[in-house]
């Protein structure tokens, strides 16, 4: 019994990694139960009709499996930083530097959202959780006064367009890393106090 359950549990876990790899080929559309089965290994889709209810069942399934492995890569980093500020540039240097690491799950799941085909819990938090933790910080006085609504808006949406050009093309972990910093320098700036003066 439990050889058995390990060979379905393996076998799942195979289709849903081929279906992140091919929808990160091909994109979510073109992503038929066909090419999966081919791109496992599987002799027909009768497999995949086996272990999922249907392409919506498998796409939940890929989503879910993205965020375990993308929160892996990242919340370490995040938990690490002490600090509000710290913990803002740990987000945004570990989600730039996660493109080099795992390529095929960021833009499956970049796909897979943007073609509104499954929901994301993870991303879909992202405008909330940053806004508590712009209000924390503020609260602090670690960060200026702004509105944290509009902040954590600005920050998503272009954090999201630095990802997505990087995870077309992705660049070397060297370049990934400046990038990261670059864009972290650029929102701990933006949010800063102002010093004493006026200025920053």
């Amino acid at each position: 019994m439990r050889a058995k359950t390990f060979t379905e549990s393996g076998r799942r876990a195979q289709i849903v990694e081929a279906a992140i790899e091919v929808i990160a080929e091909v994109g979510y559309a073109k992503a038929s139960f066909t090419r999966i089965a081919k791109h496992a290994g599987l002799s027909s889709t009768g497999m995949i009709s086996y272990h999922f209810a249907g392409k919506d069942d498998l796409l939940a399934v890929c989503v879910a499996e993205i965020e375990r492995v993308t929160g892996a890569f990242m919340q370490p980093r995040i938990d690490a930083a002490e600090g509000h500020v710290a913990q803002l540039r740990a987000y945004v240097e570990a989600n730039v530097a996660l493109v080099g690491e795992h390529p095929a799950a960021v833009r499956a799941l970049i796909d897979i959202v943007k073609n509104r085909a499954a929901r994301s819990a993870a991303v879909d938090g992202r405008l909330a959780l940053f806004e508590e933790h712009f209000r924390a910080g503020q609260a602090a006085g670690v960060f200026r006064p702004f509105d944290a609504r509009t902040a954590a808006i600005a920050l998503t949406t272009g954090l999201d367009a630095v990802v997505v050009t990087a995870a077309t093309d992705p660049p070397g972990p060297a370049e990934l890393a400046r990038i990261g910093r670059e864009l972290a320098d650029l929102y701990v700036r933006a949010t800063a106090p102002e010093a004493e003066g006026g200025t920053r």
